[in-house]
């Protein structure tokens, strides 16, 4: 199991554990995280997934696609850094661990 810690825009702590090859946003929708709207269910459609990753962990990310990219210039605050859509980083291994923070709105 990954463990993977959300902290809400309010600062609270919300850890979870997921498998492995699930998806963040997956994660999130399974602990109830709010500020997760997932509006499109995870096809790379909307911005309402996005989270900004702690910057000690943006390096050990797959790099974001082109899609990705142009998506989060409608997503609320983006940061050029650490911001990503959670549909599109898949948990492994190397991400045990995981700290991301959810914007104050999404979208």
């Amino acid at each position: 199991m990954i463990n993977v810690t959300f902290i809400t825009a309010e600062g609270r702590e919300i850890a979870t554990e997921a498998r492995e090859g699930l998806t963040l946003m997956e994660a999130a929708r399974a602990a109830n995280v709010p500020g997760i709207l997932a509006e499109c269910g995870g096809a790379c459609s909307c911005s309402t997934c996005h989270v900004y990753v702690a910057r000690d962990w943006v390096g050990k990310l797959a790099p974001k696609s082109e899609d990705e990219a142009d998506l989060l210039d409608f997503a609320y605050e983006p940061d050029a850094e650490t911001s990503r859509l959670s549909c599109q980083v898949t948990l492994s291994a190397d991400l045990d661990g995981l700290r991301v923070t959810v914007p104050l709105q999404q979208g």
